[in-house]
């Protein structure tokens, strides 16, 4: 049986990163050059640990699975990103940037991590900085600021609804320039099948070319996975297409551990489903919390006649509104974390006071803002939002309230690691949204964007470099090595398998009835009877995937076969988070269990026997796996009933 070891550094909490940093090992630059790195996934996590390998004089190979890393779906992040230079000198500090991520995930993070995230957030604005990132700025040329959910401070940094873009830019820059160098190489077009293990380490990938169809074999003395989360396996979500969790699957199948699969991230701010058509949904960023307000009618009936197209918004009167949030939670009003803000509409919404014709939608209005700061501020803050969602919905949100509801956006969990972001096997690590580190059971606004570059630029050039210091004698690995060669041999046994099934259901078919039953019962709100029905009607589905599934056996480019393997691995994962969600008989952050909720419907935790990371390490295709705990210990912060009245 394994033993989590976290290997959080001894010493005080504001000191265990400097106490981690004085003792590390390092490579010396003549020894960097006779190690490999390989990364998966050029997002910001992904881009800026490649860039920062290539920097250090590492032999760096990175994979993307678009045709350029920017493309990669950091780019779709709008609102901005987190740390704690206290500009508007409103009382922020590393603390209590610490504090509010801590209290954000419901109390069901690591005390080590968070802090050194928040520790390190200082140095990423500086970076970009360095780099040209155009962030906005004050009148007098400081870097402007704004809030997000969960704080009461403005320590967001923002370019205008672009931060993801500009950032990831920034990062594709650094990466760039090593290209040029020749110190990293990168390949385009690639998506990992699985890792190999050579005597227990990772020591390289397989790859299968997306535009030739051919399986290759790269080797390496260590592999960083930061391919992004897996909110996929809904179907309906705000990640991009070819987003999926499958590199993280590999590797929990060789052996690394999944922690917390089913903390999951309901986003309150997004344009509702409006047609079967839909693969994906849109994200209006949470900035826009700042100056909109969030209402639904206060009598049914008008909300009945929304539904019906019989009024409009603006013909409901003031005192007929309910600005449900700003009367439930007082305090923060608007910029309640994420899932207290998702719940909150899904509440209202099943009550029967939703907005649209489906009912599924509250209204986001920015009249009182209009009339307060004037169309032309409102503008320049969030022109390019307003201009996106106008496309969309063809409806002026300066003049009509926009409709949002909450939708799947970002998975808490992922792959387990310890402090060095080292997977539960030897060499292979994990960074970004990849891992589970950081936000517990539920991730702050602008927190996303700051892990990944934090991760990228800041620890992992430090604890690759402990782990490899003792990897220098080892001589470069063969990719025709048989580790490589069985390896590739199972993955193209199950390509084999799913081109013979030739059944009559589309992949997409299969993967919305997927998203249908996680949504409905693996989705906001979960309950013990619909979680054990998820289980049996995942399995069953599974079996229908194997047995009836269309995969056209064309060689080359083949964009069905890409989405089969996915799906496949996504039938899988579905089961996971059911389990996991089963086993944790409280409500946490994203978890909402409905048995488990106080009489006003909040969220209540049960740190008695919860208070613990559940890593899970699988057993085979049809076995139960194995759970095993990291218990939580927290000595720098109370834990209590989050309150954001």
């Amino acid at each position: 049986m394994k033993e989590l070891n976290s290997k959080i550094p001894a010493g005080p909490l504001a000191e265990k990163w400097t106490n981690y940093k004085a003792s590390q090992n390092l490579v010396n630059p003549a020894n960097k050059r006779k190690l490999d790195i390989i990364v998966i996934g050029t997002g910001l996590a992904g881009a800026s640990a490649a860039a920062s390998f290539g920097e250090m004089g590492f032999n760096v190979k990175v994979f993307c699975i678009q045709d350029s890393p920017r493309r990669a779906h950091s780019i779709a992040a709008q609102g901005g990103i987190n740390a704690a230079k206290n500009y508007p000198n409103d009382g922020d500090s590393v603390y209590r940037l610490f504090y509010d991520t801590i209290k954000g995930g419901d109390y069901r993070a690591r005390e080590a991590n968070v802090y050194r995230l928040a520790e390190l957030s200082n140095n990423i604005i500086d970076q970009c900085v360095a780099q040209g990132v155009p962030f906005a700025r004050e009148y007098g040329g400081l870097l402007a600021n704004r809030s997000f959910g969960g704080a009461q401070v403005s320590r967001t940094f923002y370019a205008r609804g672009q931060t993801g873009q500009q950032l990831l830019l920034g990062a594709y820059g650094a990466l760039s320039k090593e290209i040029e160098k020749g110190t990293v190489k990168m390949y385009a077009r690639r998506e990992m099948m699985d890792v190999v293990l050579v005597d227990g380490r990772a020591r390289g990938v397989i790859m299968r070319n997306l535009v030739t169809g051919e399986l290759e074999r790269y080797a390496a003395h260590a592999v960083v996975i930061a391919s992004g989360g897996y909110g996929r396996v809904f179907f309906l979500s705000t990640n991009a297409m070819s987003s999926n969790g499958s590199a993280e699957w590999q590797a929990y199948k060789k052996g690394a551990m999944m922690a917390n699969p089913c903390f999951t991230q309901i986003h309150p701010t997004c344009i509702p489903v409006h047609g079967d058509y839909q693969s994906k949904l849109t994200l209006m960023s949470e900035s826009l919390r700042n100056d909109g307000r969030i209402w639904v009618p206060k009598k049914k009936e008008d909300a009945e006649k929304l539904a019906k197209g019989q009024i409009k918004a603006k013909d409901i009167a003031e005192e007929n509104r309910d600005y449900y949030l700003e009367r439930r939670y007082p305090a923060f009003g608007n910029l309640v974390p994420r899932d207290v803000a998702s719940r909150a509409a899904k509440e209202r919404c099943d009550a029967g006071f939703g907005v649209n014709n489906t009912g599924l939608a509250v209204f986001l209005d920015f009249k009182e803002a209009i009339g307060r700061l004037g169309q032309k501020v409102v503008e320049e803050k969030y022109g390019n939002l307003f201009e996106m969602y106008e496309r969309i919905v063809d409806d002026n949100p300066y003049e009509t309230p926009m409709m949002i509801y909450p939708a799947v956006h970002y998975t808490m969990g992922g792959l387990w690691v310890d402090y060095e972001l080292q997977t539960t096997i030897p060499g292979l690590f994990a960074a970004g949204e990849a891992n589970f580190s950081d936000h517990g059971a539920n991730r702050l606004g602008a927190s996303a964007l700051m892990q990944g570059l934090s991760d990228g630029y800041f620890i992992l050039p430090y604890t690759m470099q402990n782990y490899l210091a003792d990897q220098i004698g080892v001589p470069r690995f063969n990719p025709d090595a048989p580790e490589f060669m069985e390896a590739e041999k199972q993955i193209r046994e199950k390509i084999n398998r799913l081109m013979a099934i030739n059944g009559k259901q589309t992949v997409d078919s299969i993967h919305r009835r997927l998203g249908l039953i996680m949504w409905n019962k693996v989705g906001m709100a979960r309950n013990e009877q619909g979680l054990k029905e998820a289980i049996e009607e995942i399995k069953a589905l599974r079996k229908e995937f194997w047995s009836d599934v269309k995969v056209p056996a064309t060689s080359g480019m083949n964009n069905e076969l890409e989405k089969a393997l996915r799906v496949a691995d996504f039938l899988e994962m579905g089961e996971l988070m059911a389990r996991d969600a089963l086993m944790r008989n409280e409500s946490c952050g994203g978890h909402f269990r409905e048995e488990y909720q106080t009489p006003d419907g909040e969220a209540m935790r049960n740190d008695a026997e919860y208070s613990f990371v559940a890593a899970y390490e699988y057993q085979g295709p049809d076995a139960e796996p194995v759970m095993y705990k990291e218990q939580l210990k927290f000595e720098n912060v109370e834990v209590k009933q989050r309150n954001y009245k």
